[in-house]
């Protein structure tokens, strides 16, 4: 028997970099929110 794995190598980098933008984008609204400073 044999295993097959498909990937769609474009799908999973843009679902990484959406998932970095989503962290980054927290951490912004958590600095903002507590009166850090953003940059």
């Amino acid at each position: 028997m044999a295993l097959y794995v498909n990937s769609n190598i474009s799908a999973l980098n843009a679902q990484r970099q959406l998932m970095n933008s989503g962290n980054a984008l927290d951490t912004s609204f958590k600095r903002l929110s507590s009166g850090l400073r953003i940059n």
